[in-house]
This record gives structure tokens, sequence and C-alpha cells, in this order.
């Protein structure tokens, strides 16, 4: 299992540390999540990971924006989704505008390249949500959805997914369907060993991938220095 360790203080609660503090030991955690994904697999690359949570406010959101800039800081053409089109959250995270995106590519079948953004941060492009629709599970099991991860996995060398939580509504397996590997992340806290156990449960009904867990908000310390940090809700 993969574990990240963090803890609170009064930070941006979806601040990027991986590209703010890219030398601090947190950042250093994401880029080893990023090495154990990598060797997950022996027979086949993972180039498309999900990140999901039992429950909401565990961080997932957050978590997946700063393994897509590490994967972007190592050289590799990533991209971002944000497939959560209930409560969407990396326009704010981005500062991007949200009229288009994800959502509307898909009902409307507007051109991927139009929702496509770059981010300030290279090799990092970012698709938003787009405006919540009234049938989110239909849109993300629709045949226009699997184009367009398709598309994206043959374009990209990595494409980082962000989905709701597993046990509110049923996204996050119909996308796990479609990503390589799925990510469950839990909140220290918060930590519910029998909602990660039903959130594994029906991953695996899914026949998803599950890589690993990601334990987030948890102290992190060493012998020269503590490092305070709070990844928040998504």
């Amino acid at each position: 299992m993969f574990r990240k360790n963090q803890t609170q203080s009064s930070s941006d609660p979806r601040e990027l540390i991986v590209e703010r503090e890219p030398k601090s030991p947190i950042s250093e955690m994401f880029r080893t999540i990023r090495t154990n994904i990598t060797y997950s697999s022996v027979d086949t690359s993972v180039k498309s990971v999900l990140f999901t949570s039992a429950t909401p406010d565990a961080g997932k959101s957050t978590i997946a924006a700063n393994m897509a800039i590490a994967y972007a800081q190592a050289g590799n053409k990533t991209i971002l989704v944000d497939a959560d089109l209930r409560r969407p959250t990396t326009h704010y995270t981005f500062e991007m505008p949200n009229q288009r995106g994800l959502s509307t590519s898909i009902v409307n079948e507007v051109p991927m390249e139009s929702i496509i953004r770059e981010s300030e941060t290279e090799n990092l492009d970012v698709v938003t949500s787009g405006p919540v629709p009234p049938n989110p599970a239909e849109l993300l099991s629709s045949k226009k959805m699997g184009h367009f991860l398709k598309t994206v996995s043959q374009q990209y060398d990595m494409v980082i997914l962000d989905s709701p939580p597993i046990l509110a509504v049923t996204d996050a397996q119909l996308l796990s369907k479609e990503a390589d590997g799925t990510i469950l992340v839990t909140d220290t806290e918060a930590n519910n060993r029998d909602s990660l156990a039903q959130a594994k449960d029906l991953l695996e009904k899914a026949d998803a991938n599950i890589l690993g867990v990601v334990l987030n908000n948890k102290k992190m310390d060493n012998k020269k220095d503590s490092y305070y940090y709070y990844y928040g809700s998504e």
C-alpha cells in the first residue's frame, strides 16, 4: 500500500505543494508514490490512474492534483481530468474557468481540443468538469466518455482522473473500469476500516486494478524537522 504522511495547518487546503515546494519531504513522498505506480505492474504500463476515496473530505482531489504535477515535473506529458461531475474543484485549484469542460464535451460533442487547458506547470494540461449535469453516472458510463479516455491515453504519457467518493455514488466504479489503476485516499482523522473495506469490495466487483491506499493528513516527523501541511477536502 502507498502511504502518504501529512498534517494540518492553516494553509490553503488545495495548495499545490509539489509545485510550491518541490524539494520538501512531502513532495518527495508524491514522487515515491509515482515510482510505486510505475513499478506496480510488470507486464503492462500504467498510463491512467483514478483517485477516489471511500467517503467525502479525504483530500483525494488535492492528492490527484499534486500527483499530476509530480508526473509533469518528471517530464511526462500529463493530463488531469476532473471527472467529479458532482462536486468539482479542479477549476478552483488551478484557477481556471469552468464554463466548458468534460460534461460539455460529452453532452454537446465539443471538440476535445477546446476543453483542454494548459496549466502553469510545464507538461501538465487540465480538463475541468464543466457545468454540473443532472445525470453524471450516465455521462461517465457513455461511449463518448470511453472514447475520450482512450484518446487522451494515446496522446499523453499519464492520465490522472479525479472521481467522487465510491460509497456515495457509482461514478468511481464506472470509471475504474476504464483506468489502468485505482488509488484509494483516506484521511487519518476520519479513517474507517469498514468504509475502506466496503470501498475495496465495490472496486473489486467492478474489476478495478487497485494499486494501493494513500494515507492523508498524518503528521510527518523526522529527526531534523517537522513539516506541517494539510491536504483538505476535495
